[in-house]
C-alpha cells in the first residue's frame, strides 16, 4: 500500500487507504487489510499531485461517457479526436475502458506498444498532433481478456494518468467504460472534478438507453462534473439509396438477391434515385428520444448522428470520417454536434486565436 495505492486483494469498491472511511465502511468487511487501513496515518496521496503537475500542460479535458455499452460511444470518442487534431490542435485520446479497450482498432493503432522514456510512457501517436493511451497497447495478445477487480483498474488508471507524458494537450478526450462505476469515480478524483471541462454522454434513442443516461447525468451532477451535452447516436439508418441491398420473399419465404436488377431498374426509370438518401428508424423514439430527456433534465442536446453504415467501416478501419466523401450522411452530423459543443463552452473562439 505505498503511497496510499489501493491493494491487488482489496474489496471491490474499496474507498482506499487514505480514506477517512478506509476500514471502516460497508465495504471493507472481510477485507485482509482492514485492520490495517482503520490505523494507519491519514494524509494527502502524493499521486494526486504528481497527477496535477502532469495535467497542468493539458488545457482542456472533455469525458466522453454513456449509461449503457454499444451506443456508439468509442466511435464518438475516436471522431471527436481526429476531428480536433484536424483543426489543428493539440490532442490525446486516453481509453480507461479497461475491459473493453476498442480505441486503439478506431485510430488504426492494432499492435502497437508503449515505450518509456525518462519524461515517462510516450502515448502512441496517429498524426504528430494526435497521440493515444490504452490498455489494448499492453495486452500480449489482442484476444486476451482482463479479468480485474476494481483496485487494480483504478490503479491503472492513476498511472495512466502520472505517467503518460502527454506535453502541451490543447484537449485531452477521455473515453470511459459504460456506466457509473470505479473507472468514473477514479477518473473524477484523480483529475479533480473542477479541473474537467465536462462530459459528453453518448445514447441512442430509445427508453432502454436513456434510462441509463438519466443514470449517468445523476452521476455527474453529484461528482460536480458539467454536462456539455447529449449526443443521439443511432438516430435512424440513413444511407444512399444505390448503396441498400435489394430482396425479393418467395412463397417459400426464401431471399433472392435482386440487388442488380433493382439499380439497373432505377437508373433506366427513375434516376433521380441515384442522388437520393433513404432513412427509417431503427430504435422507438416515439417518446421524444434524448432530445426531449434533455429539456426535461435540464442539459443541452448537441444534436443527433444517423447510423451510417460507412462511419461503422471507417471506425472498423481505423480512420477518419471527416478526410473524404465516403461518410457523407454521418461526417456533417458530426462536424454539427462537435462544433455545437465547441461553441457551447466558447472553445470556437480558442479556434480563431490558434489560428491567428
Amino acid at each position: 500500500m505505498e503511497n496510499g495505492e489501493i491493494p491487488e486483494n482489496a474489496n471491490e469498491h474499496c474507498p482506499g487507504p487514505q480514506s477517512d472511511s478506509a476500514g471502516k465502511s460497508d465495504a471493507c468487511e472481510g477485507c485482509p487489510n482492514q485492520q490495517i487501513c482503520a490505523t494507519a496515518p491519514k494524509g494527502p496521496d502524493p499521486d494526486v499531485v504528481a497527477i496535477a503537475e502532469r495535467m497542468a500542460t493539458v488545457k482542456h479535458k472533455i469525458l466522453v461517457l454513456s449509461g449503457k455499452g454499444g451506443v456508439g460511444k468509442s466511435t464518438f470518442s475516436a471522431q471527436l479526436a481526429f476531428a480536433l487534431a484536424a483543426m489543428d490542435f493539440q490532442v490525446g485520446l486516453l481509453d480507461i475502458d479497461i475491459c473493453g479497450p476498442s480505441i486503439p482498432k478506431m485510430l488504426g493503432l492494432e499492435g502497437q506498444e508503449i515505450h518509456q522514456s525518462n519524461l515517462g510512457w510516450s502515448p502512441v501517436y496517429v498524426e504528430s498532433n494526435l497521440g493515444v493511451m490504452s490498455i489494448g497497447f499492453m495486452l500480449p495478445e489482442p484476444d486476451d481478456a482482463v479479468i480485474w477487480r476494481g483496485p487494480r483498474k483504478n490503479a491503472l488508471i492513476k498511472q495512466f494518468l502520472k505517467d503518460v507524458y502527454w506535453g502541451e494537450l490543447d484537449f485531452l478526450v477521455v473515453d470511459a467504460p459504460p456506466g457509473t462505476s470505479d473507472e468514473h469515480i477514479s477518473i473524477v478524483q484523480y483529475l479533480d472534478a473542477g479541473s474537467i471541462d465536462g462530459a459528453i454522454i453518448v445514447t441512442t434513442p430509445q427508453q432502454v438507453s436513456l434510462i441509463d443516461v438519466r443514470k449517468e447525468v445523476s452521476f455527474c451532477k453529484k461528482v460536480g462534473v458539467q454536462v456539455l451535452g447529449i449526443v443521439e447516436n443511432m438516430s435512424g439508418l440513413c444511407q444512399p439509396v444505390m448503396d441498400f441491398k435489394f430482396l425479393r420473399m418467395t412463397e417459400a419465404g426464401e431471399q433472392i438477391d435482386v440487388t442488380e436488377w433493382a439499380r439497373e431498374h432505377l437508373k433506366e426509370r427513375a434516376p433521380e434515385f441515384l442522388s437520393t438518401i433513404a432513412c427509417t428508424e431503427v430504435f422507438d423514439s416515439s417518446r421524444g428520444g434524448a432530445e426531449k430527456m434533455c429539456r426535461e433534465m435540464g442539459v443541452p442536446f448537441l444534436g443527433k448522428v444517423p447510423l451510417d453504415p460507412q462511419l461503422c467501416k471507417a471506425a472498423e478501419e481505423g480512420r477518419s470520417c471527416f478526410v473524404d466523401q465516403k461518410c457523407g450522411v454521418s461526417a456533417p452530423a458530426l462536424k454539427k454536434v462537435i462544433d455545437k459543443m465547441m461553441e457551447n463552452q466558447g472553445l470556437s473562439r480558442m479556434l480563431v486565436d490558434n489560428n491567428a
